[in-house]
């Protein structure tokens, strides 16, 4: 097979970015030393130092004391060359966060809702409230990824459904970016947790995971190959809906009708709210698990006090903790028998709340009922980890729009 030729424009543009990268993950660095982690000579190396410096992405912020001869000018990569925004969208609130290029938090809010049921409105008054707190201009803003409870279409990145959030409706990204004038990116809020924990967290540099989300409700997100599996309609992960002992069935969940015909098929699927309280949600939700825990003696408000206080003192709650991890195994076994994602990694407040007390037993549990047996821990991300999973997809976006233009002079 031909290959294309390595051209002088390619080639800057390749050795740019790989600058550039190495900056922003190991900070100030001289140009001997980004020539040592590169492979590029030291004429090189000032050759690229230069045009970054022209196109103000990099600029000397130090010195480096060496042996003989004057001291070594410190690169970096100047934090303002781009910002991006990144909010979670929930029930309650949105909460938003303005990042540099260099991935430094700037700015977060939270804005109230108040009643209000106009998802552009409350996105706006978010974004714009958190650009002034960082007193960054919208229009500097290179992206923008959103994370909400839904499904939204591999296909057209367009929400289709949302349980919690019913005014979040089809074309809503349209209205998004006409408003805000800036690249918009939709993602489920789960599928950014799990981001944000391969980048993060537990499951740092792993290729393949799930993550299980214990919270109100619940989801799960599958990473393969470094790749998050959305599934063909998008509804990868919707494990709430998982027909298990011990629930009614989940029915009238979605209907495909003949109203699309992407590459040759003639269906899509709507999704709708069942029409019993049933599947696997049913046995893990927040008000499930709060129920079971009052059934042993466990009787704190809350659902998150509950699992807390279980697993503080196991002989109190013991009981507690391993008819849960039994309920919370059926999906996760399902999960292993599946894929064989080798590390299920526990998030969401349940599973924080839970820690290794749950999760030991989890995976005592599916060893015992599968084929292999995952490593099953808690979520190591700090924060907020649907946030933080925002602004690392929106980073990669500017990343990849600043950066890659960088070699085109």
């Amino acid at each position: 097979m031909a290959r294309r030729p390595g051209t002088p424009r390619l080639l800057r543009e390749l050795n740019d970015r790989a600058a550039l990268d190495l900056l922003v993950e190991q900070g100030p660095l001289t140009r001997a030393q980004i020539g040592e982690h590169t492979g590029l000579s030291k004429v090189t190396a000032s050759q690229l130092l230069s045009r970054l410096e022209e196109r103000g992405l990099v600029s000397v912020v130090g010195e480096q004391a060496g042996g003989r001869g004057p001291n070594a000018a410190l690169y970096a990569v100047v934090p303002s060359s781009a910002f991006v925004a990144g909010l979670e969208v929930g029930p309650d609130g949105v909460t938003a966060g303005v990042a540099d290029i260099t991935g430094h938090v700037v700015a977060q809010v939270t804005v109230d809702p108040n009643g209000g049921d106009e998802p552009v409105k409350l996105v706006h008054n978010a974004v714009a409230k958190a650009c002034a707190s960082a007193r960054v201009a919208m229009a500097k803003l290179n992206a923008c990824v959103i994370g909400t409870p839904g499904v939204v279409d591999p296909r057209t990145g367009d929400i289709q459904f949302s349980f919690d959030l019913p005014a979040l409706h089809e074309g809503v990204l349209a209205e998004l970016r006409t408003d805000l004038r800036r690249p918009v990116t939709i993602e489920n809020d789960v599928n950014l947790a799990a981001i944000a924990e391969r980048a993060y967290g537990s499951a740092r540099g792993a290729d393949d995971f799930a993550l299980m989300w214990l919270d109100r409700g619940m989801g799960m997100s599958v990473m393969l190959g470094g790749r998050l599996h959305r599934g063909r309609w998008g509804g990868a992960g919707e494990i709430g809906y998982l027909p298990v002992p011990g629930a009614p069935l989940p029915l009238g969940t979605a209907r495909r009708g003949p109203d699309d015909e992407d590459e040759g098929v003639t269906e899509s699927v709507t999704w709708g709210t069942p029409t019993l309280a049933g599947g696997y949600g049913a046995l893990v939700g927040a008000d499930a698990v709060r129920a079971l825990a009052h059934e042993h003696g466990i009787a704190e408000p809350t659902a998150v006090d509950c699992v807390r206080a279980a697993a503080a003192d196991e002989d109190r709650g013991g009981a507690f903790l391993d008819e849960l991890a039994n309920r919370i195994s059926y999906g996760v076994t399902s999960v292993n028998i599946v894929l064989d994602p080798g590390l299920v990694v526990l998030s969401g407040s349940l599973g924080l709340a839970g820690g290794r007390p749950l999760a030991t037993r989890i995976e005592e549990i599916v060893g015992r009922i599968s084929p292999t047996r995952p490593t099953v821990t808690v979520t190591g991300v700090t924060g907020d980890p649907v946030l933080r999973g925002a602004l690392h997809a929106a980073l990669e976006k500017a990343r990849d729009d600043v950066f890659s233009a960088a070699g085109e002079s």
